[in-house]
């Protein structure tokens, strides 16, 4: 195609030449990503399993290039397929709509000349004097900046006087016809050539230097060949997503599509495929790696501390997955809105027979210390799990705002997260191959608010056996029997030196604060004022931040034991109690509770006395 496009070159295109250019880049495609697969799985995993020395170190780096390579012919091919299918798909209408044009040209004996201008015959008319004069022929030249009318012989509107009218000599009616089916022509054609030129650009960008080496200014030239496959060819991909539907809708959708069009999506849309619930693990994490760099070269461009510090976290993030360890990494969301979004799983959610989704809490957002110590979190469950089940796999849920400051502490970011979670959760219920999979939902500190509150939505957690509160300073519930898994379903983890799991109930906060003040004490409230508020409003002491306290015996849940963890000061060290509960290092004993109930031997664990 060429941007000399003439009306008969485009009458004549056959566009099913354009799709068959575009399977065989498919071919070309599908074979690096098989190739790209073998590296990584049997040459690249062997090695690791077999050999520790720095030769081996060094074969599995170039190992790395390689498959980064085959992921860079895998991509770039597919998107020059689906540039190809789009330009195929988009040139049909002007196509449709030219040679509607010559077939009614046809109709009316007009002619078609070379340059698009419309031939009319000379005909008899009568003039106003109602004698018979004979009205001569001529020709029509289109107009392509005229609007596009229906197709079909209808009324010129803006033409309705032919040049050659007088008074005394009607024109020829064949005139204004002809007018219209020239302009039609000329629309026809205009439209085609401005497609070409858009697709000839993006295809043009589509080109790789010579000696290919894919470094990670190659990979930010992915992300921005994708954004432009996007923008030019993707508009009917975004438009069929189903992201309105439930994850079990989705599934099925996605299930209905052929193998092209699924590689469609995953190159021209990967950040909306790689977000929705209800597709696959492998698949979502395929998505949202390629996503990724997009995602890196769009937060370089911004500026801010925040922007900084999920840029830091995406870069540290992707290093992570290109360093696959044990167990594998899927990365099943990533986004930088709000406080910015992650959500990575351990093992293969899909295949597990155990999967659990942590959620984490207070002052959680996308950061350096997200990606060293969050997720962490999620891989210590994942490996301990293992060991109880080999079939298991755990999750690091960050796809809400969890509160950054104490002062906003409400149950609002909860409410908000909760329905998001319990969609996810939705998603594995239906991704998983296993008939009956072992889910768990874990909540850490504010986290603990957030899985609470999404049990106790209408229909529960969707897929959720059992629930892990960890560090909780409440779950807005006075009952273990209210989270819809049954109170011997519900666990708690909860140091006696832990500080949040001791947060006083507002109201014993707020009376606290009045004899602080009054006692010429700190007017934010301390733990004077804190135990003045619980003897006249907490007798059982059972009451904390949000609701009775997970640990109590009131609340009726299942305590574990944990280690207490350093005693309760207001220095640096004040929150270890708060932050071990996970780490077999610091607390061994919570550690393999936590990966126990996971694992599915629940009655395994060692149990504490309520509070």
């Amino acid at each position: 195609m060429t941007s000399t496009l003439t009306w008969q070159m485009l009458r004549d295109l056959k566009t099913s030449g354009l799709t068959q250019a575009g399977d065989a880049w498919h071919e070309v495609s599908n074979r690096s990503a098989a190739d790209r697969g073998q590296v990584d799985r049997a040459m690249s995993a062997k090695l690791r399993e077999t050999q520790e020395s720095e030769s081996a170190e060094a074969a599995l780096r170039r190992l790395r290039r390689l498959s980064r390579n085959f992921q860079y012919l895998h991509t770039e091919c597919g998107l020059v397929r689906t540039a190809l299918n789009g330009l195929a798909g988009d040139l049909a209408e002007p196509q449709r709509q030219l040679r509607q044009a010559l077939d009614d040209a046809a109709a009316l004996n007009f002619t078609v000349r070379d340059d698009g201008s419309v031939s009319y015959p000379a005909t008899e008319v009568t003039d106003m004097t109602g004698a018979k004069q004979n009205a001569a022929g001529g020709s029509s030249q289109g107009d392509a900046r005229l609007p596009l009318d229906p197709p079909g012989l209808g009324s010129p509107g803006q033409r309705s006087l032919h040049p050659e009218y007088s008074r005394f000599r009607p024109p020829n009616p064949n005139a204004a016809k002809a007018q219209e089916v020239a302009d039609r022509i000329a629309r026809a054609v205009r439209s085609a050539q401005e497609i070409d030129a858009r697709y000839a650009k993006v295809l043009h960008g589509l080109r790789a230097e010579k000696g290919l080496d894919v470094t990670a200014a190659t990979l930010r030239d992915v992300a921005r060949d994708t954004a432009d496959v996007r923008s030019t060819a993707g508009k009917h991909l975004a438009e069929g997503i189903p992201q309105d539907k439930d994850p079990a809708e989705r599934k099925k959708w996605w299930d209905g599509l052929s193998d092209e069009q699924r590689q469609e999506y995953l190159k021209v849309a990967p950040d909306l495929i790689g977000a929705l619930d209800g597709i696959p693990a492998a698949i979502r994490d395929e998505a949202n790696r390629s996503y990724l760099p997009l995602l890196i070269d769009n937060m370089e461009k911004q500026d801010g501390g925040d922007a900084k510090d999920k840029l830091e976290a995406l870069r540290m993030l992707q290093g992570k997955l290109e360093n696959q360890g044990n167990p594998p990494m899927f990365l099943l969301g990533i986004g930088s809105e709000g406080n910015g979004r992650a959500i990575v799983s351990y093992g293969d959610p899909d295949a597990s027979k155990h999967v659990a989704a942590y959620v984490p809490g207070f002052g959680t957002k996308l950061d350096g210390d997200f990606v060293e110590e969050t997720m962490k979190r999620a891989q210590d469950t994942a490996l301990g799990a293992q060991e109880v089940d080999p079939s298991s796999a755990a999750i690091i849920w960050l796809g809400y705002d969890a509160p950054q400051d104490l002062d906003v502490m409400t149950k609002v970011d909860a409410r908000r997260g909760a329905p998001a979670y319990n969609e996810f959760m939705s998603g594995l219920s239906v991704t998983n191959v296993n008939e009956d999979p072992h889910m768990t939902a874990i909540g850490h500190s504010y986290g603990s608010l957030t899985v609470g509150t999404a049990a106790k939505q209408a229909e529960g957690i969707p897929g959720v056996d059992d629930v892990i509160l960890l560090g909780s300073p409440g779950v807005d519930a006075q009952k273990a029997t209210e989270l819809g898994v049954g109170k011997d379903h519900v666990f708690v983890g909860a140091a006696d030196n832990d500080p949040v799991t001791h947060l006083p109930s507002k109201r014993e906060a707020a009376l606290g604060r009045i004899a602080e003040s009054a006692l010429g004490g700190s007017p934010l409230g301390g733990p004077m004022g804190a135990g003045v508020g619980r003897e006249l409003f907490d007798v059982g002491n059972d009451d904390v931040y949000f609701g009775k306290d997970p640990a109590s015996e009131s609340f009726g849940a299942q305590r574990f034991r944990v280690d207490d963890g350093p005693r309760m000061v207001f220095e640096a060290g004040m929150f270890d109690a708060h932050s071990q509960y996970f780490d077999p290092l610091k607390d061994q004993d919570s550690a393999e509770s936590i990966a126990k109930i996971v694992g599915g031997r629940p009655d395994q664990i060692v149990r504490e006395k309520h509070r």
